[in-house]
């Protein structure tokens, strides 16, 4: 007889819509909406300096400076003009009558008024057209003394493009020049680069030590007690204590593994060779076929070519950590996973989505945290370590890309990783 809970969950799996097939049509969180904004022309303007340039910023002020002092150089040799006119005019006195000669100084002041007309007429005739073009040399000249300004920045800018974690020892800027504020930065950012440097040496001596001296006992405590279960002697009681403990001794090594892979993820790639992502995933279907079948799980594969450049062996066991959770974290009976491969949008695209119980889309951010899991799995802890997905986005931003999950319809999870295109 079937309870209806077990009816329900039935229907649930036969309902759930299967990711649609078909590249480029990938499933994941919908594109926002595009709302135009009704912006003032005041909200323009006041965005220009935002998307200009520091060169152009500078160049532009040099300019307007230069043409500022040219137009304040015009006005003053505007006035200057008229005064000097006036002061140089001749008088003339020819010993004429009160009457003639009243006559005679007003025509001479009206001669001396034209002189200065047209004067300042031939200055406002030729000025602008000189104003205009010590502006544009303004610019031009501008333009060169902001590039060689910024040359340090830019120095600076290429050394920090430059470095990696293999580089950071030797590679400085060493700015050379006089002791201003650019040299100053470019010796911060030498001795912050020198700090940085004796971080990364740290980190890495640590785990290369917690590598060897994690895995050693436990590796001796498996030993033993396999050697203790192979006793013919051994009283049950004692032979279920065994492999309780090789259980416990076997999640342990799992935990630190992922530990120390979780570690070597958040660090800068140190293998970097073209591959194909089509064949990663091939092979990590392969090595979780097994797996899925003892849990009664069918997994579709839709792979398409997919170059890139990165670490095969990172990238194959992201894959692998999503099939293995989507596996673990699937219907009792029944239960489907879906991994597809290709391009969409000009970016390479890994999706891996599954049946599964129903997962609250304010949960799903959470789960890439180390040791985070859905509050219906915290018991069930054996069932991993909490660091499945955390592995998996470390290696994704290690190469450039990000990973994306939403709940799918029906139950389950929908995974997707976007990988720049190399």
């Amino acid at each position: 007889m079937i309870s209806p809970h077990s009816a329900r969950k039935a229907t649930r799996v036969q309902e759930a819509p299967p990711p649609p097939t078909g590249p480029p049509a990938w499933d994941g969180p919908p594109p926002p909406a595009h709302q135009p904004v009704q912006r003032s022309t005041m909200e323009r303007v006041k965005e220009l300096p935002a998307k200009v340039s520091i060169r152009w910023r500078l160049t532009l002020t040099y300019g307007t400076l230069v043409f500022g002092a040219g137009a304040m150089l015009l006005i003053s040799v505007y006035a200057i003009v008229g005064t000097a006119i006036s002061t140089a005019w001749p008088t003339i006195d020819l010993g004429l009558g009160p009457y003639e000669n009243e006559q005679l100084q007003k025509s001479w002041r009206k001669f001396q008024e034209l002189a200065i007309a047209n004067a300042r007429d031939g200055l406002l005739g030729s000025a602008p057209l000189a104003l205009v073009g010590v502006g544009i040399l303004a610019l031009i000249i501008g333009y060169f003394v902001a590039d060689r300004a910024l040359k340090p920045v830019a120095q600076m800018t290429a050394t920090a493009k430059k470095l990696s974690e293999s580089t950071l020892a030797h590679q400085r800027i060493a700015l050379e020049g006089p002791s201003d504020e650019l040299k100053e930065l470019a010796d911060t950012f030498d001795a912050m680069l020198a700090r940085l440097n004796v971080a990364f040496d740290t980190q890495r001596r640590f785990v290369a030590n917690a590598s060897h001296e994690l895995r050693t006992p436990l590796t001796i405590n498996r030993t033993v007690l396999e050697i203790a279960l192979s006793d013919p002697e051994a009283s049950e009681d004692l032979k279920a204590l065994g492999r309780t403990l090789l259980e416990v001794n076997a999640r342990n090594e799992k935990l630190i593994e992922g530990l120390l892979l979780l570690a070597r993820s958040e660090r800068e790639l140190a293998v970097r060779k073209p591959l194909d992502v089509q064949e990663v995933a091939q092979t990590a279907v392969e090595q979780l076929t097994p797996f899925a079948e003892e849990h009664g799980v069918t997994v579709t594969t839709e792979l398409v070519s997919a170059p890139t450049v990165g670490d095969p062996v990172l990238l194959e066991r992201s894959v692998s950590n999503l099939l293995e959770n989507a596996v673990k974290y699937n219907v009792p009976e029944n239960g489907k996973v879906w991994i597809r491969t290709g391009m969409a949008d000009g970016a390479l695209v890994v999706q891996v989505a599954n049946t599964g119980q129903h997962v609250p889309a304010y949960e799903v951010n959470s789960l890439f945290e180390p040791f985070r899991r859905l509050h219906a799995d915290r018991v069930e802890s054996a069932k991993g370590s909490g660091l499945g997905l955390s592995i998996v986005r470390a290696v994704v931003q290690a190469h450039g890309g990000n990973v994306t999950a939403v709940p799918r319809e029906g139950g389950g999870l929908v995974v997707t990783i976007r990988l720049p295109r190399r």
